[in-house]
């Protein structure tokens, strides 16, 4: 985006982005170093020390666990430039020292191999992670030094990503090789942003360009190893990495879905920086596929726990879902990518719908509990005692042993920031995607213009706009587009300049205005926010006969503490009659949705009698439905998106 500043002042944003910078990074600073009574550990720290040889010890925790870290160190960046710190500060030099100190001397940098496998780096690309911990520790040093102006972990990074460099590739002796779980793609897009060094955008394309093209790659890495691996049973399956085509050539989303999402943004990125037209109509085509037939209703994708995969068009089992935290997390980076492609509406719709809806219900409201996976429906007894529901939760946990989303819900939140405008090249159009209190400083014409946003989303859709223009009596010519969002309203949003409504035409889903703005201008967008039920495509099989309610933003669900249990017999009454109430007391205060229903007449049945004549019996209930995003924060019970009709 052209240069611009922008700063988020917003009432329901605000009370997020202060549980993060208050609560959520210093508690996973202490999950970090295993003090957090009860939970998983996660060993991160300790690796480092043990590789730095401040102590000694043996590897704790995934392959992976370097990640953890440096998603934290990213989250801070974040904080710091929101709100400088120097206690915390001070915490993140000292882990950048310790990062410093396990690096070796020719830029290599993971504790597992250090520790655990010494001279056995870069032999199992296809589980190891190797490639993937260093996109992470990448990410982090971008955005410690753009926060910071720090360079300790941005040449640590540059560093290993030279050693990266000189590895891979198509010379003589180099590995033609990829990272079994994409990541250091997008990150060295990052790492080129802001040192300028075109070898690691090159070095990113060499890497989705082989993703695909050589798939015996992984076969020849098992062949060597003995046939044996990390995790996965029997041969690579090239469909879960991604491999089984080159990206260019595939058709549909498959596989790891957290990995899909990852080299999608790379790809999106790619295809913006280098004009690739294949890689851009490939985005294309796996967009349409992802988001139009493989993802829920929240923003959730991932249908099977059996490799956190996607499964195929239409299955979308509610119960047995997966959609975990980092896929529509890794969602909303493509759709972002995707918007600086183009500025379509969809894409800011998908990422507003997976925010407000998957991301935000991944954590508590205390910021010290979390989902991995983010289920439609949830029978506490079934996930005891069912093992094809195991991984489905009635509660947020404390910590993970494999913990990559906590610290994922924390680096997004701060740097929401980035996710709401964007300026054209030349100034001429002013683009808001997401709308959240915020001020947007840019140029236009060569003059300074200040963008100041109001929003009362997600509970009220009036959003306002005032344009300040100092020192210029004159005005300043720009266009003004406006996202109309896809909240199956009904009817047009009214658009009003200083009182006065006005027409505007609407250009790929955006409301366009263009005139010549003057200091003091305001701008109301005035949007329908209305209850809907909603139904699903007749091939969702798990939705069929069954409907959701959302509005604005904002899916719903039923809990068991307002409504009772079994949430199954409960069914939308023929004239449901929604009613929206904003309560104070309820959850922080939200607007629930009460609405006419009925429940099955269940009196009559034996304990021992599973079976008996249909009887169609039924009594009228008053149910209430909360946002989806506050589920679980009460006492554990049955859960529910959908509802019969």
């Amino acid at each position: 985006m052209r240069n611009t500043q922008i700063h988020i002042q917003d009432d329901f944003w605000n009370e997020y982005s202060e549980l993060v910078r208050r609560t959520v990074i210093p508690y996973q600073w202490e999950a970090l170093n295993d003090r957090i009574e009860d939970a998983e550990p996660s060993h991160s720290i300790k690796n480092f020390r043990i590789a730095a040889g401040l102590e000694e010890g043996e590897f704790g925790g995934w392959i992976f666990q370097d990640s953890d870290l440096y998603k934290w160190l990213e989250a801070v960046a974040y904080s710091l430039r929101r709100h400088p710190d120097p206690g915390l500060e001070k915490i993140a030099d000292e882990a950048i020292d310790l990062i410093g100190q396990a690096q070796h001397e020719n830029g290599y940098l993971n504790t597992y191999f250090t520790i655990r496998e010494p001279g056995k780096e870069w032999t199992n690309l296809y589980e190891a992670h190797e490639l993937y911990c260093a996109g992470h520790l990448f990410e982090a040093a971008v955005a410690y030094y753009q926060a910071t102006g720090k360079r300790k972990l941005l040449d640590i990074s540059c560093r290993f990503a030279d050693l990266i460099d000189s590895l891979f590739g198509t010379k003589p002796g180099q590995m033609k090789a990829y990272c079994g779980h994409p990541e250091v793609e997008l990150a060295l897009i990052k790492l080129y942003s802001v040192t300028g060094e075109e070898r690691y955008l090159n070095l990113s394309l060499y890497f989705i360009d082989e993703r695909g093209s050589r798939p015996n790659y992984y076969f020849e890495e098992w062949e060597r190893r003995g046939r044996t691996n990390i995790w996965a049973q029997g041969e690579p399956n090239l469909e879960v990495y991604q491999s089984h085509l080159p990206v260019r050539e595939q058709p549909v989303a498959v596989g790891h879905s957290v990995r899909a999402v990852y080299l999608y943004t790379a790809m999106a990125d790619l295809a913006r920086l280098t004009g690739d037209a294949k890689l851009r109509e490939a985005c294309e085509r796996l967009w349409a596929n992802t988001t139009g037939k493989q993802m829920y209703i929240t923003g959730g994708i991932g249908a099977t726990h059996l490799g956190e995969a996607f499964t195929f068009d239409y299955d979308l089992p509610n119960d047995t879902v997966y959609a975990e935290t980092c896929a529509s997390i890794g969602l909303i980076f493509w759709a972002r990518r995707m918007l600086q492609l183009e500025a379509k509406s969809e894409y800011a719709d998908v990422m507003e719908r997976a925010l407000y809806n998957n991301v935000l219900g991944s954590m508590a409201k205390d910021g010290k509990h979390f989902f991995y996976v983010n289920p439609l429906e949830v029978w506490p007894e079934a996930s005891a005692k069912n093992p094809d529901r195991f991984h489905v939760k009635p509660v947020r946990q404390k910590w993970f042993g494999c913990s990559c989303c906590p610290p994922n819900v924390a680096r997004l939140i701060g740097s929401l920031n980035d996710y709401i405008y964007d300026v054209s090249e030349d100034g001429r159009t002013v683009y808001a995607h997401l709308f959240i209190g915020s001020e947007l400083s840019f140029e236009a014409a060569g003059r300074a213009v200040k963008l100041s946003q109001k929003s009362e989303l997600p509970w009220n859709g009036r959003v306002e706009f005032s344009v300040a223009v100092p020192e210029c009596g004159d005005g300043v010519s720009f266009e003004l587009a406006l996202r109309v969002p896809n909240w199956f309203q009904e009817g047009r949003p009214a658009l009003k300049v200083n009182g006065e409504a006005v027409d505007y035409r609407v250009e790929k889903g955006y409301a366009k205005v263009e005139r010549l703005w003057g200091d003091g201008d305001t701008v109301e967008w005035l949007l329908p926010i209305e209850t809907k039920l909603i139904a699903a495509h007749p091939r969702i099989r798990a939705d069929a006969g069954r409907a959701a309610i959302q509005r604005g933003p904002l899916v719903y669900c039923v809990e068991e503490a307002d409504n009772g249990k079994p949430l199954s017999s409960l069914s939308l009454a023929e004239e449901p009659r929604l009613a929206e109430r904003a309560v104070s007391d309820l959850l922080g205060g939200c607007v629930v949705i009460e609405g006419n229903g009925v429940v099955a007449e269940n009196s009559g049945w034996e304990e021992d009698r599973p079976y008996r004549p249909l009887n169609k019996r039924s009594k009228e209930v008053r149910f209430k439905a909360i946002p989806y995003y506050l589920w679980g924060n009460r006492e554990p019970g049955e859960m529910s998106v959908w509802l019969r009709y």
